[in-house]
């Protein structure tokens, strides 16, 4: 392989100098994931997979312990149960995809390709739920869902088919559901903060922003490096909008009929893309250990006359580290070049081991976050990947924070608000609500929405109309 083709393997552009082709040569070249004959729809290679198994995993035992069971529906929703709220199908409309024929047979009714299923549960929520003692019902799915909107798809971060969870629950009471919010919340801060090492402002969307048909939503909302802002797992308050619409009613313990109060809440594939995006570097991806397919790769250093005994102190190494998820690569490649793909493809850690390591029983631990190097006694290997990788979680978590925190820009007047949006800020103001004002700062900014108002709001007066208005983070959105 000459260096020319060894260069073009690599990450060709730097990521302050042109974050879009980095982003997209960092998912592509490290395997993660690659484009389709159809448009908007995108390939999730084993790699990227294996990542949102381990988010899937540690999501779905978390809302276990929240009593919340899994199950399965349609993907084909009926255009008339669809049809059933009016905020909701308006809120859809654009982005739905319609099956209208089976075969060469025309269909008597259209169905959605499924963008979300409240219609489609809500029938059968109908059907099951009759009194107080059917309640709470805490029902998940963990499914694929369409959404054809028109905007340019970007790889992970926005895609016209993508993976989520979406949890789909009804109680007795307004209290029990907004309290099931909150839960709900704190689990995706956790596994976006503790798994992802990604640190982002939790908040509530605005009345534009909410989802459609919910009372209110809330969110978490991450800054990615290019200035634009990206919604993250987020849990919508329905209150009664649904039940009213679909006819859920149940017999409380007073023999009176009532609405049940509802909540929808997900997490999707579009956090693996922020994941990315925020702390893969100049050589391509740098993968959080939580989540990371492979943990730690050696890679033997030696000459022909000293492989066997490299092989054998690598063979030994290995045996040590099974509690990891570890790859040895003895590819016929130079170790420069292994070290190049292992970069690129964002593993942890990689040990070194040579002939001069075998002499003094030790091996070069590597850290993949910022390339500090550290020599380890063999015997004591295991615990040093061990300390290691928690130190690079930990790191990885420190510095998402700080850089949101360092590109934060405070707003008082709108030139202020104005400048921060060009410089790839995320602009923190006081927001009266009203949505002539959110559409005029859109205009003005060249395309900032509102992200969310924090829950620890301030009062003061609006960064547009002087009005009394609240605490609200604005940024351009993917």
């Amino acid at each position: 392989m000459t260096k020319k083709e060894e260069k073009n393997i690599g990450i060709t552009v730097k990521k302050s100098d042109d974050f879009s082709e980095w982003y997209t040569q960092a998912v592509t070249k490290s395997d993660l994931a690659d484009y389709t004959s159809v448009s908007g729809c995108i390939a999730l290679k084993p790699y990227s997979y294996e990542i949102w198994e381990k988010i899937k995993e540690v999501v779905d035992s978390k809302l276990k312990k929240l009593g919340v069971k899994n199950c399965y529906f349609p993907m084909f929703i009926p255009e008339s149960l669809l049809q059933k709220e009016a905020d909701h199908v308006e809120g859809f409309s654009p982005e739905v995809a319609w099956v209208t024929h089976g075969g060469d047979t025309k269909l008597g009714e259209r169905l959605a390709v499924r963008p979300t299923s409240e219609a489609i549960m809500y029938d059968s929520y109908s059907k099951w739920i009759r009194s107080w003692r059917d309640l709470p019902l805490k029902l998940n799915q963990w499914n694929n869902v369409v959404r054809w909107e028109f905007k340019h798809p970007v790889v992970l971060l926005r895609t016209r088919e993508f993976l989520w969870n979406e949890g789909h629950t009804a109680f007795a009471t307004k209290e029990e559901a907004e309290k099931e919010i909150e839960q709900v919340m704190a689990l995706y801060q956790d596994v976006c903060e503790n798994y992802l090492a990604l640190y982002g402002i939790s908040g509530k969307k605005t009345e534009s922003e909410k989802f459609a048909g919910a009372v209110y939503t809330k969110s978490i909302e991450y800054l990615l490096p290019s200035g634009k802002g990206v919604q993250g797992p987020d849990a919508h308050h329905d209150g009664q909008n649904f039940a009213k619409a679909y006819q859920i009613q149940f017999l409380d313990r007073e023999e009176k009929k009532n609405y049940v109060w509802q909540n929808t809440w997900a997490i999707t594939t579009r956090m693996i893309g922020v994941m990315i995006a925020v702390h893969g570097d100049d050589k391509g991806l740098v993968l959080p250990p939580r989540l990371a397919p492979i943990q730690a790769v050696i890679v033997p250093i030696y000459t022909a006359s000293k492989k066997a005994e490299v092989m054998k102190a690598v063979d030994s190494a290995a045996k040590s580290l099974k509690k990891f998820s570890l790859e040895v690569d003895d590819r016929d490649y130079s170790p420069g070049w292994k070290f190049n793909e292992w970069e690129m493809k964002g593993v942890p850690v990689r040990i070194e081991i040579g002939p001069r390591d075998v002499e003094k029983n030790q091996a070069v631990i590597v850290r993949r976050d910022n390339g500090k190097k550290e020599f380890v006694p063999l015997k004591s290997l295991a615990a040093g990947v061990e300390s290691t990788l928690e130190e690079i979680q930990k790191s990885l978590l420190a510095k998402s924070r700080k850089f949101l925190q360092d590109n934060i820009a405070e707003a008082s007047a709108m030139k202020q608000l104005v400048d921060s949006i060009k410089a790839g800020k995320m602009a923190r103001v006081f927001f009266c609500g009203n949505l002539k004002c959110e559409e005029e700062i859109k205009d003005k900014t060249g395309g900032a929405t509102a992200r969310c108002i924090p829950s620890d709001a301030k009062k003061g007066k609006c960064v547009l109309c002087g009005k009394e208005g609240q605490t609200t983070y604005f940024a351009k959105a993917y």
